[in-house]
């Protein structure tokens, strides 16, 4: 048992040491040859066969469906419209709240610095979700 774990810590100095002495470039050839022959792996292929009228009929009425499932999902312009509105008083209403104690700060010596991050951050990530939303929904027109 001794001798074969002398053995394996010699083999492993003696490969660190060999590592060590090969150049930069040497070690950059190895790895790049080892992962070229892995990915030199030919990828298997499929046997194509031609489609037959059945199973065409039968792509085209699962693609009917998802097309179905997608309409019956999507927002009415309306609804996305009325969204955007909650979003955009819930923003005033915080952008006025963190005004409001930024006055009450620097005005009246008020400690309410935590509060005015905290509502100051959270308009900040309202706004950019407002952005967001307003651009993914409505910037085609």
């Amino acid at each position: 048992m001794a001798t074969n774990l002398l053995q394996s810590r010699e083999f492993m100095l003696q490969t660190i040491k060999l590592i060590l002495s090969a150049s930069l470039l040497r070690t950059v050839v190895i790895i790049l040859a080892a992962s070229l022959s892995i990915l030199s792996v030919l990828p298997a292929h499929a046997e194509e066969t031609s489609q037959s009228g059945d199973s065409a009929q039968i792509l085209q009425a699962f693609n009917q469906q998802h097309k179905n499932e997608i309409r019956e999902k999507a927002i009415s312009p309306k609804e996305k419209q009325q969204i955007m509105f909650l979003l955009g008083v819930v923003l005033i209403t915080l952008v006025l709240i963190t005004g409001g104690l930024g006055l009450a700060m620097g005005l009246y010596g008020k400690q309410v610095f935590v509060a005015h991050m905290v509502f100051a951050g959270l308009s900040v990530t309202l706004a950019i979700v407002h952005a967001i939303v307003g651009l993914v929904w409505f910037y085609p027109f």
